[in-house]
């Protein structure tokens, strides 16, 4: 057996029972060192087989090769499995091993949870790393995005070898969103030393977004109220 955990945040009270119940069934966990030391607390004295970044598709052959031996294998992804996580490579590689994806909070509502309710109408999630998808092809899905009013999530937004990204995103964002569109940055959310900013397009400090960030990008609904981002559902309200 194989889970594919995704562990939300990382921090038990944003963890779901039944992951931490795969982690109890399991033999063995496998994960992004990183990520290993966000539940070691929960690992206890199980084997943990761990490894760094860029080397996905070795970590779950790994997993894949343990299962064999009849051994049952928990492999974490941070928010949920099934949302730029491991539940697609490990289902692509294996054979007839049983499969169970464990599903986790994922960084843009674990972010908008902090940040009130950006998410209440149609919204999409945007990764900025350019490691798998060509610059071209999410500039692509950026604009059309932008054009069709969605609420936009934004991973992975801006890192010392992408400093620029975020920026140009954003200028393709503005042909179609108004500068005064609200925006919210969420650093380590749901974690320690979280930190939050509330902004508009024309207001983003880009130099407080990083790697750990999920940006969330309102549409033309979406309204700032006692520092909460609203977007409206549509419902008819009277004040």
């Amino acid at each position: 057996m194989i889970y594919a955990v995704g562990i939300g945040p990382g921090n038990r009270e944003t963890m779901t029972y039944e992951a931490m119940s795969a982690f109890e069934e399991s033999d063995v966990i496998v994960g992004y060192k990183t990520y290993i030391d966000l539940v070691k607390d929960l690992i206890k004295d199980k084997e943990v087989v761990s490894n760094g970044m860029k080397q996905e598709v070795d970590r779950v052959k790994k997993a894949i090769e343990i299962s064999k031996t009849g051994k049952t294998v928990s492999v974490i992804s941070s928010g949920d499995a099934g949302v730029y996580g491991m539940a697609g490579l490990i289902l692509e590689l294996s054979e007839d091993e049983e499969v169970r994806v464990i599903s986790g909070v994922t960084a843009s509502t674990a972010a908008a949870a902090v940040l009130g309710a950006p998410l209440m109408h149609d919204f999409c999630h945007i990764s900025l790393s350019d490691l798998l998808t060509s610059l071209d092809l999410i500039y692509k899905r950026v604009a059309l995005a932008s054009e069709g009013d969605f609420v936009i999530c934004i991973y992975n937004p801006r890192s010392k070898g992408r400093p620029d990204y975020l920026k140009d995103a954003f200028k393709i964002m503005k042909i179609h969103k108004s500068g005064s569109t609200p925006v919210g940055i969420v650093k380590n959310a749901c974690r320690e030393n979280q930190e939050v900013h509330i902004c508009t397009i024309d207001t983003i400090d880009y130099e407080t977004v990083d790697m750990l960030s999920i940006v969330i990008v309102g549409n033309s609904s979406t309204y700032i109220k006692n520092n909460k981002i609203i977007t409206k559902r549509g419902y008819e309200t009277k004040y």
